[in-house]
């Protein structure tokens, strides 16, 4: 069985741990995974933030089989194809007003880097070409590309490459207050004065300098980190004021998962572009998207019509059966009515979670829509065991949650029923009494 395992170099696993006793899936459907050895899993985190409408939905898999005897690919540049069009016209279809411009890729990390790479453009052709500083955010992530990187507020992700990373980044703090905001319902109370550090970074660098400002409406792979009430909307203003771009990364807020389309419009505040990927899909073939206001599209029309416009692109964007798994995936939220669900079943959902208060090591439980995320006391001299054991534990006991740190964050499909939540929150209950 080692042998077999030996090839494959696993991404963020503890590689060796993992070999000496793997944890194999081999089959999903609906709210659970079946392990290899026939042991049924709920899963408590939509596979990675993105099984949306839950495993193996037939529809998906009807049309992704469909499309892929019909035609298995497209060239993307100076060719089209009709899903390509299909898909792009859905997707603005839902995106916050005067959003509605949307360019492909494969993955999350690729939608942040063709995001950057927009925003810097944009500034350029306007005659702003000295706009070529990037503004991130502590504990943030955007993917693993050297703009996410670079953009992105994650230690463990950033001091490998240190040396290598874009130039003139700086970081905003970010939101996480424990002392005021611990056990909060929805959107803490304290720390919208934060976005002001904009202000300071404007100081500093001078706004001519800056391009963009991006973060995560609500930041998912650090332990889902909430924006204060107001946050959101004074980053907004402030970015106004000064002329840069606000860029969310909505690669797990998108599609649901906080009861709207995006975070954008859950929170009422509407940047001027878009990251999306996981969700888009239902996971089930890897897409991402950036989607753009119109504004920013035309300032790159310009020229000789028979011009490329932007030097940039990936032999697989718009790929046809990924256009065919998000055609089927989109048609699946609108047809059974999943983002309302969530805001329905959302209220039920934060009474569940809550209810693990006073539990064992917690020390903090916060939740919007349908994520939420237990933090828990560090063990002395061991950060993150507290956070891993409760992975592995958990497994053990018949549920999938994830691990970031010394927390357990929970985002499960949208299709989730009561009585399943019931299940994964008692069964994790039962892992924390037992540690």
């Amino acid at each position: 069985m080692t042998a077999a395992l030996d090839a494959y170099w696993m991404p963020f696993t503890a590689n060796r741990h993992f070999k000496q006793a793997p944890r194999l899936l081999a089959k999903a459907e609906g709210m659970h995974y079946w392990t290899a050895d026939g042991r049924r899993i709920l899963d408590g985190v939509a596979g990675l933030w993105c099984v949306n409408a839950g495993h193996s939905r037939p529809e998906i898999t009807a049309a992704v089989a469909k499309q892929i005897e019909v035609m298995d690919y497209a060239p993307p540049f100076q060719i089209g194809h009709p899903a390509a069009f299909e898909l792009a016209e859905k997707v603005a279809a839902i995106a916050p007003p005067g959003l509605n411009r949307v360019f492909f890729t494969n993955s999350g990390s690729e939608s942040v880097d063709t995001a950057l790479k927009i925003a810097l453009a944009y500034h350029r052709l306007r005659g702003d070409g000295a706009r070529t500083r990037i503004i991130g955010r502590e504990r943030g992530y955007h993917g693993v590309g050297f703009g996410g990187i670079s953009v992105g507020g994650m230690v463990a992700n950033r001091k490998m490459w240190s040396a290598s990373m874009l130039p003139g980044v700086d970081h905003l703090p970010h939101t996480h207050d424990l002392a005021r905001n611990a056990f909060s319902r929805g959107v803490p109370s304290h720390g919208a004065e934060l976005a002001n550090e904009l202000e300071r970074l404007v100081a500093l660098h001078d706004a001519s300098t800056i391009a963009a400002v991006i973060v995560e409406p609500i930041a998912g792979s650090t332990g889902v980190l909430l924006p204060p009430k107001g946050y959101l909307q004074k980053l907004r203003e402030l970015c106004t004021k000064h002329g840069i771009l606000l860029i969310f990364d909505e690669v797990i807020t998108g599609f649901g998962r906080t009861g709207s389309a995006f975070g954008a419009q859950e929170f009422g505040v509407t940047p001027d572009i878009i990251t999306c990927a996981k969700g888009l899909t239902n996971g089930s073939v890897p897409m991402g998207a950036v989607i753009v206001k119109k504004e920013i599209y035309d300032a790159f029309m310009t020229g000789p019509e028979g011009a490329i416009e932007l030097f940039h692109g990936y032999t697989y964007s718009c790929h046809p059966t990924a256009c065919a798994a998000g055609i089927a995936t989109l048609d699946i939220y609108e047809k059974e009515g999943i983002f309302q669900r969530v805001k329905d079943i959302a209220p039920y959902w934060e009474n569940a979670v809550h209810s693990l208060k006073g539990l064992p090591g917690v020390i903090d439980i916060r939740n919007y829509g349908l994520v939420a995320a237990l933090e828990y006391e560090l063990i002395a001299g061991a950060p993150g065991k507290r956070g891993f054991d409760t992975f592995l534990k958990a497994f053990d006991a018949g549920i999938l949650v994830r691990a970031a740190g010394d927390i357990t964050a929970l985002s499960p499909p949208l299709i989730i029923e009561k009585n399943q939540i019931d299940q994964l929150i008692d069964t994790l209950g039962k892992v924390l009494k037992s540690q």
